[in-house]
């Protein structure tokens, strides 16, 4: 407790921050990390950086963060690469079989991220609390006892005859409990498929034969998926066919633009959970219904760091600087955009998992996720983050009373200075000059560098109105489509130059302000 009466002393008011109460929090991670210290001490990594003596610290987490720096996937990618060649006990004991393909947006080449057996364990168990915390919703006895619909990645992993690698959601339906096998949809046949469009079409063949009570996926391909099956059997609603839906389980992508669209779909309210599974472990749920944040797991075989998403700690590129600091959970404070830094079980060392979230004022340390490191617009210090796009995209979206299901943006040079071009998805005949006007005022509204710099550098506004199908396209054509897949906010790179040429060739013409 030395470590935690020095930092009060320096005048860190824990109470006024968090319910919850943070040094008691703090010691069970610093359990954790002490754990994880223990387990690798034999590794690679854990003798390069002196594990066996780190582990015997009276401050371990001081002096972790000074021993092991703090870094990415270029980071991680030497030591992980040996254990992909079958290396054993490189960053973590024994040797790992299992390699999840980061998924998320279409940009980069894959990256092959750690599934160590303890890690699937850690998610099981994870898994099994949301269940347990979802049974204690005032839902009907029987629910327990419907179907569970997982839209998740093919099971039929690829395997280089060494380790298997695919979507951690393939991975993990693959190994699901014995328990929960009979309640679990679609069937192992269906899962295998990696054919994406096949698969769906399967599970609206099927759909008619389940009793589906919940429903776990990424909000675009369930909806998609329900759409499909309302057309097929010229249903009203989708609780036509599945009366005894009630639980939505979301993540990998901010639910609120899908929301609307997906309530059409619905003859009924639902419970919706969100969850923060990401290829490198489950990180947070939702433990109670339509809740604004998610519940740090801090017991689960993961130790959090929290970097300031701040210019003294990244680039305005998003890379982080030399002297970045990480901080404990101990000095973390509400509505603070951090970068979040891991290490785990499946051998992550204080690795920068690429998300940026914020602690909800006066929650019990719940956590929201509100963007990319790389996924943020700073061309002259506007500095618009994914959480500042989506809120201002949902305001239009409720102005209009559409659905706004996809959008991205990109900075570009404009008359000598700089703009912002925007792409929104709409389904809908929409004024572009009206959106841009109204977009651009509620930016303003939510960002006050963008205010300021709509003023001086930053001149353009460029919006384009397309309909939601491009996006699904252009998913295609990069060979993303999928359950984990997602569009990116923001486009930079050859990525940007892609998009605008897929674009030029539906012929749509983009509206300057």
């Amino acid at each position: 407790m030395g470590i935690i009466r020095n930092f009060v002393k320096q005048g860190l008011d824990l109470g006024s921050r968090f319910r919850v109460k943070q040094p008691q929090v703090f010691d069970t991670q610093a359990a954790v990390l002490r754990r994880l210290i223990e387990r690798a001490q034999d590794t690679e990594f854990g003798r390069t950086y002196g594990f066996r003596e780190l582990y015997f610290s009276h401050n371990i987490v001081e002096d972790f963060q000074k021993k092991v720096p703090l870094g990415d996937y270029s980071t991680m990618f030497p030591w992980w690469q040996k254990a992909y060649e079958g290396e054993a006990d490189v960053c973590w004991p024994g040797t790992t079989t299992h390699f999840a393909l980061s998924s998320g947006t279409t940009e980069g080449s894959s990256k092959y991220i750690p599934v160590t057996k303890d890690m699937l364990k850690q998610i099981r168990r994870s898994g099994t609390k949301q269940l347990l915390a979802i049974a204690r919703t005032d839902l009907p006895k029987e629910f327990m006892t419907k179907h569970s619909l997982m839209v998740s990645g093919s099971t039929d992993l690829q395997f280089n005859g060494i380790s298997y690698s695919g979507d951690l959601s393939g991975i993990t339906t693959s190994s699901l409990p014995f328990w929960f096998r009979p309640f679990s949809k679609p069937d192992r046949r269906t899962r295998k498929h990696r054919d994406w469009e096949q698969k769906i079409e399967e599970m609206v063949s099927e759909a008619k034969k389940w009793d589906v009570g919940m429903v776990a996926g990424v909000p675009a391909w369930i909806q998609i998926l329900f759409e499909k099956i309302i057309d097929r059997y010229n249903l009203n609603t989708i609780h036509d066919i599945w009366p005894n839906f009630k639980v939505y389980v979301h993540g990998g992508v901010a639910f609120a633009p899908y929301k609307k669209a997906f309530e059409r779909l619905l003859g009924e309210e639902i419970f919706y959970y969100d969850t923060y599974l990401a290829s490198e472990g489950f990180m947070a749920f939702a433990n109670r219904p339509n809740s604004e944040g998610m519940a740090l797991q801090i017991n689960s075989g993961i130790f959090f760091e929290f970097v300031p998403f701040d210019r003294e700690n990244f680039s305005d590129d998003g890379d982080l600087l030399p002297q970045a600091k990480a901080l404990s959970i101990l000095q973390v404070q509400p509505d603070v955009e951090y970068a979040l830094a891991i290490s785990t079980v499946s051998g992550a060392w204080r690795y920068l998992i690429g998300d940026t979230l914020k602690f909800t004022p006066g929650q019990d340390l719940e956590i929201v996720i509100t963007g990319r490191i790389k996924h943020f617009l700073s061309l002259c210090g506007e500095h618009l983050s994914v959480d500042n796009m989506t809120k201002a995209v949902n305001m239009l979206a409720e102005n209009y009373g559409v659905s706004m299901l996809e959008f991205t943006v990109m900075g570009e040079p404009h008359n000598g200075l700089f703009a912002h071009h925007w792409y929104i998805g709409c389904d809908h005949e929409i004024d572009t000059c009206d959106v841009k006007e109204k977009l651009d005022n509620y930016l303003k509204e939510i960002n006050d560098d963008y205010a300021v710099e709509r003023n001086h550098a930053l001149q353009g506004l460029i919006v384009e109105v397309i309909p939601n199908q491009v996006f699904i396209d252009f998913l295609k054509l990069k060979g993303k489509i999928g359950a984990q897949s997602k569009f990116p906010r923001v486009l930079k790179g050859d990525l940007m130059n892609e998009w605008k040429e897929f674009v030029s060739q539906v012929s749509l013409r983009p509206v300057s302000l």
